[in-house]
């Protein structure tokens, strides 16, 4: 859901660039209570130095520098060149300890350089993710945090029950399926972290749920950003996607429903 990064330039379902910062300006507001709760709980430090693998446009490396203060650094990476001219935007203006930088993470090879490494909504997007796991556990310092917060898509529900929002769910993880990636990864963390040879792992499991706000209106921005892909596989015809964010804007609107996140599972383990 999150990250604008991809292994490839074909590889992501959702749409980049001006599009991709204003979904996930809505998005960080929606979810950061939850992730506020669990850098709480990892104890992130003044002076520490971070890495936000898949940053998108910024918002959880913004906290991290706002966290480790001037003799900390907090560095974000992710393909999406707009995203990251927003976030360096922001990072000037707050004048924060931030630096952005263009690299995939299949292109990271820093070794033991940071205290923490930090990725949300991005394994579940790549072929590989054992492997770009494996990455992040090598950037990080002996005694060092690797965070992840990644999805179950298929535990998304809402009330009363939405034709339309069943479709985008089997739509979405299709669509995602077929580009390699894995829609429901967030059970699998936990041995992910295991095999990678991770210490103290530990699991957290949050589902935002909404009534109102950014966090209600996320599925049908997210819909329509996954047109293109969901088109282009032959799962939908273009109208047939219009009349799914038509009618999921029309159940977003009444107060009378709630609908939710996916389930996102929160792991982290400490590098022996």
């Amino acid at each position: 859901m999150e990250s604008s990064q991809s292994p490839s330039n074909d590889s992501y379902v959702l749409l980049g660039g001006e599009p991709a910062t204003k979904r996930l300006k809505l998005l960080a507001r929606a979810k950061w209570p939850t992730t506020k709760t669990l850098l709480r709980r990892v104890s992130v430090r003044k002076g520490m130095r971070c890495l936000d693998v898949g940053c998108g446009n910024g918002a959880v490396t913004l906290r991290l520098a706002l966290r480790v203060g001037s003799t900390g650094q907090a560095v974000g990476i992710d393909r999406d060149e707009r995203c990251l001219e927003f976030a360096r935007r922001k990072a000037a203006q707050y004048k924060l300890p931030a630096v952005f930088r263009a690299e995939n993470i299949t292109d990271l090879r820093e070794v033991q350089a940071y205290d923490l490494v930090y990725a949300r909504f991005l394994l579940t997007h790549l072929a590989q993710p054992a492997e770009s796991l494996q990455r992040m556990v090598r950037a990080v310092q002996p005694g060092g945090l690797v965070i992840v917060e990644d999805i179950e898509f298929a535990a998304h529900f809402c009330h009363p029950p939405c034709p339309a929002f069943s479709q985008y769910v089997d739509l979405y993880q299709e669509a995602v399926k077929r580009k390699g990636g894995d829609p429901n990864i967030g059970p699998r963390l936990v041995s992910l972290f295991l095999d990678s040879g991770l210490d103290d792992v530990q699991l957290e499991v949050v589902q935002p749920t909404f009534r109102n706000g950014p966090g209600k209106r996320i599925a049908s921005i997210t819909m329509a950003h996954i047109q293109e892909a969901v088109v282009q596989q032959g799962l939908a015809s273009a109208t047939e996607v219009e009349d799914i964010v038509a009618n999921l804007d029309q159940f977003t609107a009444d107060c009378r429903t709630i609908l939710s996140f996916p389930r996102i599972f929160q792991v982290w383990g400490r590098k022996a």
